[in-house]
């Protein structure tokens, strides 16, 4: 009997540490411009308990038309992309989020456009996040 209560106190200290995987990890990305380098993004991704969050500024510097960002985040359950597309049209910089819970890689865009769609002048892909880690 007193051997378990030797044993149960040695283990309740290391049990009520935090584990170091509790910290969260942050990194930097950069997104690029577009074509004509009239929009651009850049960010961060923060890994937390369900996954990933990116966040990122959408700047643009013209007066008509609008910015477009694309992030395309692969599944890591189906190995199937999904995109999602954020868009500023005001002058100036804009900033966006998007919570992946299963994400393998994720890979971003700049582009220009409307209001509607991205119309063209896109940057390449770059990957900001490959195998749960900084690309």
């Amino acid at each position: 009997m007193r051997l378990l209560a030797l044993l149960t106190a040695a283990v309740l200290p290391l049990t009520a540490a935090a584990p170091a995987s509790a910290v969260p990890t942050i990194w930097n990305w950069r997104g690029g411009q577009s074509t004509d380098g009239k929009a651009s993004a850049w960010g961060k991704v923060y890994i937390h308990q369900m996954g990933y969050l990116v966040e990122g500024n959408l700047k643009d510097t013209q007066g008509y038309g609008c910015s477009w960002v694309i992030l395309k985040g692969q599944d890591t359950r189906s190995g199937r992309w999904k995109s999602h597309g954020f868009y500023n049209c005001i002058p100036g910089t804009g900033t966006f989020k998007k919570d992946y819970r299963n994400a393998l890689n994720v890979k971003v865009q700049v582009c220009r456009g409307d209001a509607d769609r991205p119309t063209g002048q896109c940057s390449a892909w770059k990957s900001i996040m490959r195998n749960g880690g900084p690309a």
